[in-house]
């Protein structure tokens, strides 16, 4: 009797309580972000220098990025280290917030939560690396074939850190299909059926997505774009049959779980 009291103070926490432990996650999400903004400015201009590759790898390293404004440079290094730092705290912040939300979970939920956080940050860099080595190629060489012997390109620091963070984020956004289709199988919003079922509308939806995020007019760069991303498709729906044949079980350990308490 004394444990489902516990249990049962655990779980009815007042709202206040709830306000106090959100006001403390937030403070150490804060802290996380500072303490990785503070190392990745002492490398501001290597980080922003390694962004510039592909670019000026398509300018064939003859030409220059400029800053048109006296305070430009020195806020477009303060935003690379604010990103660098976000990406370096990621991993943290997921857990603060899966931390956060384990109250409302059941046992078997949290079990895999530290895979769950583990494979965010996992598809979220590999989509931004994907971006830069390969979506950036070729959207630099895109915008840069307008340039002729009455025009030059000469892309601005603010300009270029607010395309490629832009495009960076995408592409880490993007490649969070798996991990998000999994959750929502785990959920019963979607099923293995229903994807495999409507896999010719995802073709379709993907290579639209692919022409979208593609500037160049080709179809072979659309190709490549779209590569990746079918097969994360395909990804998803292995990891919905995986969850998916054990949802029943889940399920019903999950009405046995809320009996006991």
């Amino acid at each position: 009797m004394q444990d489902a009291d516990s249990n049962y103070e655990n779980v009815a926490l007042p709202f206040t309580a709830h306000l106090e432990e959100l006001r403390w996650r937030l403070l150490r999400c804060v802290i996380a972000i500072a303490i990785g903004f503070g190392i990745s400015y002492f490398y501001k201009e290597e980080i922003f220098n390694i962004l510039m590759i592909p670019l000026l790898k398509a300018m064939n390293n003859h030409g220059k990025i400029i800053f048109t404004g006296l305070t430009e440079a020195f806020f477009t290094y303060l935003k690379v280290a604010l990103i660098s730092g976000i990406m370096l705290a990621f991993p943290y912040l997921a857990f603060e917030f899966w931390m956060f939300v384990t109250p409302g979970l059941y046992k078997h939920e949290k079990r895999i939560l530290a895979p769950a956080i583990f494979l965010s940050a996992f598809f979220f860099i590999g989509g931004a690396l994907f971006g830069y080595f390969a979506a950036f190629p070729f959207g630099f060489e895109f915008f840069l074939s307008f340039t002729n012997e009455h025009i030059e390109a000469l892309p601005s620091m603010k300009e270029y850190m607010s395309l490629a963070s832009l495009m960076l984020l995408a592409f880490g956004a993007v490649f969070e299909m798996p991990l998000v289709v999994t959750i929502m199988a785990r959920l019963g919003i979607v099923s293995p059926g229903f994807l495999s079922k409507n896999r010719k509308y995802a073709v379709i939806i993907i290579f639209i997505i692919a022409a979208i995020i593609t500037p160049g007019p080709d179809v072979m760069s659309q190709c490549i774009m779209a590569g990746p991303l079918l097969i994360l498709y395909e990804i998803s729906i292995i990891g919905a049959k995986i969850f998916g044949k054990e949802r029943q079980k889940q399920d019903e350990d999950d009405k046995a779980e809320v009996f006991e308490e």
